[in-house]
Order: structure tokens, then sequence, then C-alpha cells
């Protein structure tokens, strides 16, 4: 025999638990809010190439000037100078810009995500951090 006061303990306990799921369903752990998307220019690498080739130029061009000691001087200074230059220029040719984008989540963490083109977010979207990037989610 059932009896109206262990029907409505069951009850009570099935709404409690429907809200405990409802309420979790809604939470997400990796979700926030973009809160700042900036460029960031970070300096390129120089393998040595730029360096040879600058200090080869300038030992041409150096080579020009002069004679006797002069001469010598003139070819040690542009190779020295031209390696220095070259390798400036081969770390500004391989600069690259990326695309900063701040995220503050849900939790109060905060993730950023490089991109190297735009990624298309705005400031105050609602993204999912997912396996190192971010993802839209529908408002």
């Amino acid at each position: 025999m059932v009896t109206s006061s262990l029907l409505r303990s069951v009850f009570v306990g099935l709404v409690m638990l429907v809200s405990a799921a409802a309420a979790n369903a809604g939470s997400c752990n990796n979700c926030g809010s973009i809160t700042d998307i900036r460029e960031v220019k970070t300096e390129g690498q120089a393998s040595g190439l730029g360096a040879v080739a600058g200090g080869v130029a300038g030992g041409l061009l150096g080579n020009q000037v002069g004679g006797g000691t002069g001469k010598t001087l003139a070819t040690v200074a542009g190779v020295a100078g031209g390696a220095y230059a070259g390798h400036q220029v081969e770390k500004k040719v391989n600069a690259k810009t990326l695309h900063r984008v701040t995220v503050r989540l849900d939790n109060g963490k905060t993730r950023t995500v490089d991109y190297p083109q735009s990624p298309g977010f705005l400031v105050g979207d609602r993204v999912r951090y997912d396996k190192g990037a971010l993802v839209r989610i529908a408002k």
C-alpha cells in the first residue's frame, strides 16, 4: 500500500533531480565572453642566410673602396656591416602579425588564443574554448 506521504516524497525528489539536471545543462566550464582582440607583431627568426648574403654583398662593396690597407679595412667593415644589416632585414621579412583574442570564462579564468588571420570575432561575443580554439556560441 502506497501512502500519500511516500508519493509526496517521491514527487519532491523527482522535482529536485530535474531541477539539478536543468541547472547543470546550462553551465559550461569553457564558455565566456571575448574581452579583447588585438594585433600582435612578433619578431621574425633569422636563419643566418641574411647575415651571409649581407656579408658577401658588404665585402664586395667594401673591396671597391681605396687601396692597400684601406681596401682591406673597408672590405672587413663591409663584411661586418653587411652581415649585421642582412641579419636585421631577414628578421623583418620573417616577422608575423598575430590576432590575439582574450576571453574571460564564466568560471573567472582568462584564456588567450592566437590566430594567424583575423578570426572574425567581436568583443562581447559569447564563445566556447575547445581544443585550443574558440567556437562562437549561438545567441
